[in-house]
């Protein structure tokens, strides 16, 4: 986001008033006319000017045509640059929030870039490795409980090949046919995710 920039005239009225506060400039004193305060301030007429003028709307000076610029007020003077510094410091506290808040958004892009990549990562990866297992958990609800593996045809059902199964604290890798599925049971096998999904509703497990 684009930050405001402070006007050059604006720049000049502060530096104006800055020398009123530390009494370079007195009150009841003329400065020079509009003209020399260009010169001094390296700065077009027209931006003196218009310095001058918001001095003047203050009444911290007083202009009057062919008689230069007389400094009236010392106190307004404080008062008006008290005032642009609590503007200023609003300011950064807008531009800093600005910035923390494109931060974020950057950091938020660059983790959904991430997870985008793990995401397709993964799914290279369980393509090109069919051999990774899934694993389901038996419970009191589900279906088949106490038959064998060669009973139930699980691969002729199912599309699935049973690996191991976790039964209490045993673990049995490649079951033959006999082994019998349990309540409580975690079934490791391998096969597609259509066949994990089969084989969930096969076995109605969560």
């Amino acid at each position: 986001m684009s930050k405001i920039r402070e006007p050059r005239y604006r720049k000049i009225a502060f530096q104006i008033a800055e020398k009123i506060v530390n009494n370079e400039y007195l009150v009841g004193s003329k400065l020079s006319a509009r003209s020399t305060l260009s010169v001094t301030f390296g700065v077009s007429y027209e931006t003196a000017r218009k310095a001058i003028n918001i001095l003047a709307d203050l009444d911290i000076v007083k202009a009057t045509q062919g008689s230069g610029v007389e400094v009236l007020s010392r106190e307004k003077a404080r008062h008006f640059l008290n005032q642009s510094q609590e503007t200023t410091d609003i300011q950064n506290i807008h531009d800093q929030i600005n910035d923390l808040i494109e931060s974020q958004q950057e950091t938020l892009t660059d983790i959904s870039g991430l997870l985008a990549q793990l995401f397709d990562q993964t799914q290279r990866v369980q393509r090109h490795n069919p051999l990774t297992p899934y694993e389901i958990k038996l419970n009191e609800h589900s279906n088949n409980l106490g038959e064998s593996i060669g009973n139930l045809n699980i691969w002729q059902n199912t599309g699935a090949t049973i690996i191991a199964i976790l039964h209490q604290e045993d673990l049995v890798v490649s079951p033959g046919p006999y082994a019998v599925v349990e309540r409580g049971d975690t079934l490791y096998f391998v096969g597609t995710e259509t066949s994990f999904h089969t084989i969930k509703l096969f076995f109605n497990a969560n």
